[in-house]
Order: structure tokens, then C-alpha cells, then sequence
């Protein structure tokens, strides 16, 4: 499986990104060292959407809060630049695309990030990942 991400990002260019406890949704939550992960650094915080790809260098899981019946899962990441991406992806070229049941990877990606605007971590297809992978 392969993973994005959506987060507040502080250098676009650092060589390594560091994500503490970032919520996860749709498989998000079974990431793991060696993952490949798209970046994408959150408009809502001043990014400008896909930057990067890396691959995880590390990824712990946070406990749960005891006493809390509904909890998203959360994990924590560090990831290691593989290429900055050449072309922008950003909400606004995603927007257009929202009939859920299309199958496009545009779609998937709308879906996952912008439905629910919150920075998270989600699993993505196969055919996603191909699509991202046209921006390196």
C-alpha cells in the first residue's frame, strides 16, 4: 500500500520531515518504515500542496487516550526526501473532481484530502500513486 500525506509542512525542501502524531484515515494507520508517501503541505497552513515523495524512515503508533470511546487512530512518521515534485497538485486542480463513484485517482485524492479538510494520513491506490508519481 502506499500512503500520502496532508500536514503542515515548515521547509518544503528539508531533506528529512518529521510529522508527530498526525491523524490517520482511510489505512492510514498501517503505515510503516520502508512506505513510499507523497507529501503534500496543507493549504490550510500556508502550503502549496504536493512537494514531495519520500520513503518512511520511521513510524510509531500513539497509544490511545484512556477514558475516550471514539479515537482516531494517530501515528507518528519521519520521512526521507526522494524527489521534490515538478509540478503543483493543489486543492484547486483537485476541486472539479467529485463524483465519488468515477474510479479517477484525481477523485480518490479529492476525496481523501479535501472532503474533510483536516491534515491526516491516508492510504491511496495504485493507480493514485501512478497518477502522483506524473508530478516527479
Amino acid at each position: 500500500m502506499m500512503f500520502a500525506i496532508k500536514a503542515e509542512v515548515g521547509d518544503p525542501e528539508a531533506k528529512t520531515f518529521t510529522f508527530d502524531i498526525k491523524k490517520t484515515m482511510y489505512g492510514g494507520k498501517h503505515i510503516a518504515k520502508g512506505d513510499t508517501i507523497f507529501v503534500f503541505a496543507s493549504e490550510n497552513e500556508g502550503g502549496s500542496g504536493l512537494i514531495a515523495s519520500g520513503v518512511v524512515a520511521s513510524a510509531k503508533a500513539i497509544s490511545k487516550k484512556r477514558g475516550v470511546a471514539r479515537q482516531t487512530p494517530r501515528v507518528s512518521i519521519t520521512v526521507k526526501l526522494i524527489a521534490l515534485a515538478k509540478r503543483r497538485l493543489r486543492r484547486s486542480e483537485l476541486k472539479s473532481f467529485s463524483d465519488w463513484n468515477d474510479g479517477r485517482p484525481e477523485t480518490e485524492l479529492n476525496f481523501k484530502f479535501y472532503r474533510q479538510a483536516t491534515n491526516k494520513i491516508v492510504g491511496i491506490s495504485d493507480e493514485a500513486a501512478a497518477f502522483l508519481r506524473g508530478f516527479f
